[in-house]
Formats: C-alpha cells, sequence, structure tokens
C-alpha cells in the first residue's frame, strides 16, 4: 500500500509517538510531518496525502484556520482531516466538524481508538477515490467516441457554445473545420471494415498529434470529424485544414492497405461573421464548406466566404 499520512502538531514527541503506533498497523508507507499550520498546508498542496492528524491548538495557524485554507482548495476538500484536541469543550469539536473536519481524538488519546478512527477515514477515503474514478470513467465514457477515443459529437456541440460565448466577451475568433474522408464508403467494400475502423483511428491519432493544448478533436459521425480551434482566424484555420490535408495524404498504412492514398476534404468557418450567429449557423457553414471541397474534386479545403453558401452542394457531393 502507497497510502500517506500527514501529522500537524507543534510536538516533536507527540508526532512520533502517533508516527510509532501507525507502523505497527501497515496502513501507509509514507509520513510526513509539519510542527504548524502553514507548513502542513504546504506540504498537503505538493505531496499525495491520503489522511490528515492535526493538532486544534498550535502557534501561528491553529486548526481550525488549517481546516478554513484546506476548504478554499478543491484538490484538498476530499483529504479527510482528524484533529487532535487536549480540549472537553463540545463547541469546539462541533466547530471543528462544521469547518470540514471527518472527526476528532481528544488527548491523551488511546492507541487502539487512534488507529481505529484512523482506520475508518482511510476506508472512507477508499471508497471515496474508487467512486470518484468510477463517475471520472463513466463521464470519459459518455463523452468519448468508444473506436477513435476523440469526443463525440455531443460533448463537441457543448464546447463549441462555450467557445462561441467566449468568444463573443473576448472579442477573439474561433474556427471550427469540419472533414471527411474521400471515397470512405468505397474503402470500406474493397478493404472490410475491421480496415475501415483502423483507418478512423490512423486519422483520428493524426487530428491529435496537431492540436494545441486548448484546442479540440471530435469524430461528428461516420467517416466526418470537426476540430475546434479557438483563438484562431479564418485565416489561420484554413492554413492548418491544410497541413492537415497534406498530412493525410502521407500516410501509410501496413499490409493490405499498403497500397492505399487517403485524401480528406476539409471545411471551414468562423466566428464571429455576418453569416453565423448560433452554434447552428457555424456548424452549417463549416459543412457546407467541406461539401463544397467535395463537389469541387476533393482532396482540398474549402474556406466559408469564398463563395455563396448553399444547400444544393450536400445534395451534389
Amino acid at each position: 500500500m502507497n497510502s500517506s499520512i500527514l501529522i500537524v502538531d507543534d510536538s516533536p514527541t507527540l508526532r512520533q509517538e502517533i508516527i510509532h503506533i501507525l507502523r505497527q498497523t501497515s496502513l501507509f508507507k509514507f509520513y510526513y510531518e509539519a510542527g504548524d499550520g502553514i507548513e502542513g498546508f504546504k506540504i498537503a498542496l505538493n505531496k499525495a496525502v491520503d489522511i490528515i492528524l492535526c493538532d486544534l491548538e498550535m502557534p501561528g495557524m491553529d486548526g481550525f484556520k488549517f481546516l478554513t485554507m484546506m476548504g478554499t482548495r478543491d484538490e484538498l476538500q476530499d483529504i479527510p482531516v482528524i484533529m487532535l484536541t487536549g480540549r472537553e469543550s463540545q463547541e469546539a469539536k462541533v466547530r471543528a466538524l462544521e469547518q470540514g473536519a471527518s472527526d476528532y481524538v481528544t488527548k491523551p488519546f488511546d492507541p487502539a481508538e487512534l488507529i481505529a478512527r484512523v482506520k475508518v477515514q482511510v476506508k472512507i477515503k477508499s471508497l471515496q477515490d474508487s467512486l470518484k474514478k468510477s463517475n471520472e470513467m463513466l463521464l470519459k465514457l459518455s463523452n468519448t467516441d468508444p473506436l477513435t477515443q476523440l469526443y463525440n459529437r455531443r460533448f463537441l456541440t457543448d464546447a463549441l457554445e462555450r467557445e462561441m460565448n467566449r468568444s463573443t466577451r473576448n472579442n477573439t475568433p474561433v474556427t471550427l473545420v469540419m472533414l471527411d474522408i474521400d471515397h470512405f464508403k468505397k474503402v470500406n467494400d474493397t478493404y472490410g471494415h475491421q480496415r475501415g475502423d483502423l483507418i478512423l483511428k490512423r486519422v483520428a491519432d493524426l487530428l491529435l498529434s496537431g492540436l494545441r493544448e486548448y484546442d479540440l478533436a471530435s469524430r461528428f459521425g461516420g467517416e466526418e470529424f470537426a476540430l475546434v480551434l479557438p483563438e484562431t482566424s479564418p485565416e489561420q484555420g484554413f492554413e492548418a485544414a491544410e497541413r492537415l490535408r497534406l498530412a493525410c495524404s502521407e500516410l501509410s498504412f501496413p499490409d493490405e492497405l499498403s497500397a492505399l492514398k487517403l485524401t480528406i476534404s476539409l471545411g471551414v468557418a468562423a466566428f464571429p461573421h455576418p453569416d453565423i450567429h448560433t452554434l447552428d449557423d457555424l456548424i452549417r457553414e463549416a459543412d457546407y464548406a467541406l461539401y463544397r471541397a467535395k463537389r469541387t474534386g476533393r482532396n482540398r479545403v474549402s474556406l466559408h466566404g469564398d463563395c455563396p453558401s448553399s444547400p444544393e452542394h450536400m445534395a451534389s457531393a
């Protein structure tokens, strides 16, 4: 077990006594010590701590202030804190619990009671961590395309709406790139759907490799993908799309796919623009630009605004 505990107390003797007691349980691999609340808070920020024992009365930052500081940081709020107090005051104990303490032990404490209370909090923390991990996995599954591991269409539309709102607030552009693998039905018919899935994964990996930290790649549906490029002008979006087009044309595949020359068509649209006021407008214009690229020969990039958009492009692509 790689669990760790932080003991915050101004008495080195008491800290060593607690460590000696807990070492007999094999509950923890790492033991961290702090002589006051400030030092303890710094350790909690910089080390992976699973549980904290903290004295209520210390010079400088006492236990109450320590709890307050822990509550200001999201990443620390799930760490259980057991308060060590020499007070018999029920009011002080209740106040500590109300400020975020998980439990308390009255000094002088019985070693068996200390171990029992620590074990309870370790178990609760373990269950909370497992639940949190499960929830994160469920959230990822709900937002992710299972084949390519890119974000799915639902997540894309939510993220794009947020970026458009941010664009309006900050007066900065956001560009949407829609792309489609050329003649993908023929690829599936020739090589089979398993090989087609391999190609989709390779294209997805290519998209991810060129992203900045704040860009977003999504599988929009079938062989169609989308990129959200914040703080990117239409011209910059066009250049990024052209780089992707060239990179895709240079992809090589093993075995039966070795003769395959893959190409993509891309459409680019940006917000703000006189024609684009809503999320649906932006997706529609990027999609029209994509179909214009396919209609005019494929393996090319089309920028919204180069020529009038019209729905008949979709029918003739």
